[in-house]
C-alpha cells in the first residue's frame, strides 16, 4: 500500500476580512438549503481548503448519508492505492501440460483476472483472435480436452452486497466477474412482424452473448401501444420476452445484462480456435466461484495473455462514466490482492468474500488516513447499494487525502469536469464551475450528490462534498441536480482572500 498523509492539522485563522467573505459565501449556500421546500429533506456539506486546511463551510458534514455513486471515489483511492495507475491486468490462457507434436493433453484454461474493459479497449477489441494467434505460434492445433472459462479468480457473488434484484437484469448491474468481456452488456431487438396478429422479432447483439430465449411477443395493429417486457430471475440464463409491439412501428432496443460472462467469453475464444486451425475435442465449460477448478489444482503455466490498459485509464473510464462494472471489478481486485497479502503474513484466516477483502483494505486504507470506522460504511464498490453510508467530512477528507499522493493528477483527471465531459458533459455550462469543477456525481432515487474539486474565484484550491438525501422536488421547482450544482457553483465563483464575492443565486439555472 501507498504511504499515506499524515492527518491534517489546524490550520491557522484567516485574517478578519476573509472571515466576512467566507460568512457571505456561507449565507448564499444557507439560504438555498434554507429553502421550505427542502424542510423533509437531509443536506450534508463539507468544503476544505487544500491550501491552508481550514474549513471554509460545513453543514450536518458528521452526519451519515447515502453517498450514491460518489463512493466510488473510496474504491478508486483503494485500488490507486494497493496498485498504482500504470497496473496492467491480465487475461490468460493456461495449461497443464506441454503442446508435443502440436497436441494438448488436458483442457485449456480461459483464466479471467478481472479486467473489466476486455474486448472494448483498443487493445483487446480482438482479444480471442490474438491468443488463438499466440497458441498457433506455438504449433498448437488440437486440444484433446475441454476449454474451461474459468472466472474464480474472484472468490465472491457476481453482484454487490446490497445490489436490488429487480436491477440484476439491467446494464447498470451487469455480473462482476473476473473473466469480463464486452462490459458484460448485450442488446436485445424487438422488430415487429409485417402483420398484426404475428410473433414480434426478438434478436440479441452479440447473438450468442444470452444462452436461452422464450419470445412470446405478438405484433399488435399499427398504432396500438407498445407493451414490451423483458424479464430474466436472477441467476437464470432465460430471457422471457411477452407483450407486443405495434405494427409498422420502429424496432426498440434494450441494453441487458450478459448472464454468464465467462461462458460467453469462452464461446468468443472457441469460435477463435477454429479459425486459427485448432481443434477443440472437448466442451465448453464455465466456471464462477463457489466452484472450483480441479484443473487448477496441478500446476499451470502461461500460453497466451493480453493486458489491460494501465489502471489509471480504467479508473478514469469508470469515474467519467460512473461505471459500475469497473468500479466493483477493482474493488474485487484489491481484495484479491489483501487476501493474498493477509495469508503471506498471518496464514489461513478463514474465509471471506474477495468484496469484504476489499472492504477491509479500504477500512485499513481510510484508518490510516485518520477517517473514522463509523464515518464511512461502504458496503460494495460502486455505490448502487443503499446500504453504503458516508459523512460529508468523510468524503472531503478523502479527496484532501488524494489530493497529496504521487497519482493526484491521475485521480484528478479522471474526474468528470462541469460542462465538459462525462456525467458532468451537460451541468454547470456558462457558470464559473464550467471547465474548473473536477468531481464525481452521484444519484439515485432522492439521492443526489457532487464529490471532487473546484478553485474559488480567488484562486484558492477547494475540495467538497454535497449530499442530498430523502428529497424529491415538487412540481416548479429545479431539479435536485441543479440545486446541488448550485452550491458548485456558488464555490466555484468565490472570493474568500481579498475581494467580495460575487453574488450568485441560490437557484440559478445550469444549463
Amino acid at each position: 500500500m501507498a504511504m499515506l498523509a499524515p492527518a491534517l492539522s489546524a490550520a491557522p485563522q484567516p485574517p478578519s476580512h476573509a472571515i466576512a467573505h467566507t460568512a457571505s459565501l456561507a449565507a448564499q449556500i444557507d439560504n438555498l438549503i434554507g429553502e421550505p421546500r427542502f424542510a423533509g429533506a437531509d443536506w450534508g456539506i463539507a468544503v476544505v481548503s487544500l491550501d491552508t486546511g481550514r474549513t471554509v463551510y460545513a453543514h450536518h458534514a458528521d452526519r451519515l448519508l447515502q453517498p450514491a455513486s460518489t463512493a466510488k471515489l473510496f474504491t478508486a483511492a483503494v485500488a490507486l492505492s494497493e496498485f498504482g495507475p500504470d497496473y496492467r491486468i491480465p487475461t490468460r490462457v493456461l495449461a497443464q501440460g506441454d503442446i508435443r507434436n502440436g497436441q494438448l493433453d488436458g483442457p485449456l484454461i480461459l483464466y479471467g483476472m478481472g479486467d473489466p474493459t476486455l474486448g472494448v479497449d483498443a487493445g483487446t477489441l480482438s482479444w480471442p483472435d490474438q491468443m488463438a494467434e499466440q497458441l498457433a505460434a506455438q504449433g498448437l492445433h488440437h486440444i484433446r480436452g475441454d476449454l474451461i472459462a474459468d472466472a474464480t479468480y474472484f472468490a465472491s457473488p457476481v453482484m454487490g452486497t446490497g445490489w436490488e434484484a429487480i436491477d440484476l437484469q439491467s446494464w447498470f448491474a451487469v455480473p462482476a466477474s473476473a473473466l469480463s468481456v464486452g462490459e458484460n452488456q448485450v442488446e436485445v431487438t424487438v422488430t415487429p412482424a409485417a402483420m398484426p396478429g404475428a410473433a414480434a422479432q426478438l434478436s440479441v447483439t452479440p447473438n450468442n452473448a444470452i444462452p436461452q430465449l422464450t419470445n412470446d411477443l405478438t405484433t399488435s395493429a399499427a398504432r396500438t401501444r407498445n407493451d414490451i417486457n423483458l424479464y430474466r430471475a436472477p441467476g437464470d440464463n432465460v430471457l422471457y420476452a411477452f407483450g407486443n409491439i405495434a405494427a409498422r412501428s420502429q424496432a426498440q432496443t434494450f441494453k441487458l445484462a450478459v448472464p454468464d460472462p465467462a461462458r460467453y467469453a469462452g464461446s468468443l475464444l472457441r469460435d477463435a480456435l477454429t479459425r486459427h486451425g485448432i481443434q477443440l475435442d472437448g466442451k465448453l465449460v464455465s466456471m464462477q466461484w463457489p466452484r472450483r477448478d480441479t484443473a487448477l489444482q496441478a500446476p499451470t503455466h502461461v500460453l497466451a495473455q493480453v493486458l489491460s490498459p494501465p489502471l489509471g485509464e480504467i479508473v478514469a473510464r469508470g469515474l467519467k462514466r460512473s461505471q459500475n462494472l469497473y468500479l466493483q471489478n477493482l474493488l474485487l481486485l484489491a481484495g484479491v490482492k489483501a487476501q493474498a497479502d493477509a495469508e503471506q503474513r498471518d496464514g489461513a484466516n478463514g474465509f471471506i468474500t474477495s468484496e469484504r477483502w476489499g472492504i477491509r483494505a479500504m477500512q485499513q486504507m481510510l484508518e490510516q488516513i485518520g477517517i473514522a470506522p463509523t464515518s464511512s460504511l461502504i458496503e460494495e464498490g460502486t455505490g448502487l447499494s443503499r446500504r453504503n453510508l458516508a459523512t460529508p467530512n468523510a468524503m472531503a477528507r478523502l479527496l484532501t487525502y488524494l489530493a497529496a499522493q504521487p497519482y493526484a493528477a491521475t485521480l484528478q483527471s479522471a474526474l468528470p469536469v462541469a460542462g465538459v465531459d462525462g456525467t458532468l458533459l451537460g451541468r454547470m455550462r456558462s457558470t464559473p464551475a464550467e471547465n474548473n469543477v473536477h468531481a464525481k456525481t452521484g444519484s439515485m432515487a432522492f439521492v443526489h450528490c457532487l464529490a471532487g474539486y473546484v478553485t474559488s474565484g480567488d484562486g484558492e484550491r477547494l475540495a467538497f462534498a454535497v449530499m442530498l438525501n430523502n428529497y424529491a422536488p415538487p412540481p416548479g421547482a429545479p431539479s435536485a441536480t441543479r440545486d446541488v450544482d448550485a452550491i458548485a457553483v456558488i464555490l466555484a465563483g468565490s472570493r474568500s482572500r481579498t475581494s467580495t464575492p460575487t453574488p450568485v443565486a441560490a437557484n440559478q439555472p445550469v444549463n
